[in-house]
């Protein structure tokens, strides 16, 4: 088993490759015919065809071929779980190869002109039509920049005060160090005809009539604004805390060495957060660390690869455990109250067994949602998000959506990437006609 330990929050947990080990391990692709990884790939990206380039000695010809189908290429090559998508895919990923690193091989190339700074793409002369886009994260971004491409004139309204979104404030620090997410956010609208307004969420001094009114086509990326609460007693006592504030708070923190993480946290959940939440814990300095998740390891969503990340950081995984109750001394946590489970007649059920995790700290990752209301004006829902085709209008004819608040949405970097870029050529084809 390979070992993945980091040493700090500054720590890249996958180094970049040199020109050499590009090199190498460009070497290494067959350059299939029907390539399974293009398949794999929720953007599409000709990944023979940018290996053949880096091999050729052209990682910035490399990074076009890359950035044509997925603008946020670089931070895609740090977080996307390669492992399970173009990797797994890999026809060199068998019992006694490994597949070839694309995930590392596209960040080399990506690197590479990104470092450069050169700009790769040239807008087209303006169209004189307007895009309202809200949410400058993925989804928004890579809608934005698409449409500016065919020379439109784009405004995005963020609520926050900075722009990036999941990239910026909900992925763990030591996957995306220097302040990437920033500097790939700077290299997206250096494109031209962008504009960003900060602190400008949809709500009552935002409408989407005032946005259908003032633009020609709206996109909605707003990404999943609420997480999910434990309905246990004790939930609200000191010391519990959501997951994803904890990640945003150390995101953002100047220090992030001066922050109090607990002495014994315990992490509720099996997503990617979770195991992000539970591995900063460990390397800002919490001596022992629990994820605790209700069902086994094999139905966790954090990959295979997560979990051996934060199990060589000392973190314990222990499954078939759901919380019944949050015990609290003096108004802080103390401790965890699980109920062991089993699915029996093919559901998850309590067993009766109780056992206590004693803890200081209790981080929650069971998720988040969408908050639909009144902002939406009426949009068609499914599942509580909104309900797009597979171009991703919505039943608003000037309003298309993507990215995590659309139904199907799987809080992945690059899925909502590629929502942005089918919308705005949807929305291109409708601005055109």
């Amino acid at each position: 088993m390979a070992n993945h330990r980091l040493q700090s929050l500054s720590e890249e947990l996958h180094p970049p490759l040199t020109q050499h080990e590009a090199s190498v391990e460009s070497d290494r692709c067959y350059f299939c015919f029907d390539a399974p990884c293009i398949t794999a790939c929720p953007t599409g990206i000709d990944i023979p065809l940018f290996i053949r380039q880096i091999k050729a000695d052209n990682p910035t010809g490399a990074a076009k071929t890359i950035f044509d189908e997925n603008i946020l290429g670089g931070m895609c090559a740090r977080v996307c779980p390669t492992e399970t998508l173009c990797e797994q895919a890999c026809v060199r990923n068998t019992q006694e190869e490994k597949p070839v690193r694309i995930g590392e091989l596209q960040r080399f190339a990506t690197d590479t002109l990104m470092d450069a700074n050169t700009q790769p793409y040239e807008r087209e002369a303006s169209t004189g039509k307007t895009v309202a886009v809200v949410g400058a994260g993925p989804a928004g971004l890579s809608c934005a920049h698409r449409l500016a491409l065919q020379g439109h004139a784009v405004t995005i309204f963020e609520a926050h005060s900075k722009p990036g979104g999941l990239n910026e404030f909900g992925i763990a620090a030591y996957k995306t160090v220097d302040n990437f997410a920033q500097r790939e956010v700077n290299y997206v609208l250096s494109i031209g005809g962008i504009d960003v307004e900060y602190e400008k969420p949809l709500g009552p001094s935002l409408s989407l009539d005032d946005l259908k009114n003032q633009f020609d086509a709206v996109f909605l990326g707003m990404g999943l604004g609420n997480t999910n609460t434990l309905d246990v007693p004790g939930h609200d006592v000191g010391g519990v805390h959501d997951a994803v504030e904890f990640i945003a708070q150390l995101r953002q923190a100047d220090n992030p060495q001066s922050l109090d993480v607990g002495n014994d946290v315990v992490v509720i959940g099996g997503g990617m957060t979770a195991i992000d939440a539970a591995v900063q814990s460990k390397l800002l300095g919490a001596d022992d660390v629990t994820v605790v998740y209700r069902r086994d390891q094999d139905s966790m969503n954090a990959s295979p690869f997560e979990q051996q990340v934060a199990q060589t950081h000392g973190v314990l995984l222990k499954t078939h455990w759901q919380p019944s109750q949050i015990i609290a001394n003096n108004g802080k946590v103390a401790g965890v109250e699980f109920e062991k489970t089993a699915v029996q007649n093919g559901t998850l059920q309590g067993t009766g067994e109780k056992r206590v995790f004693t803890c200081d700290r209790v981080l929650l990752a069971i998720g988040q949602q969408f908050e639909a209301n009144d902002t939406l004006n009426g949009l068609d829902l499914e599942n509580r998000r909104i309900k797009v085709d597979e171009n991703g209008r919505t039943s608003d004819a000037k309003i298309w959506a993507g990215g995590d608040c659309v139904a199907g949405g799987d809080d992945l970097t690059v899925s909502a990437v590629q929502a942005g870029k089918v919308a705005a050529l949807s929305i291109h084809t409708q601005l055109s006609a």
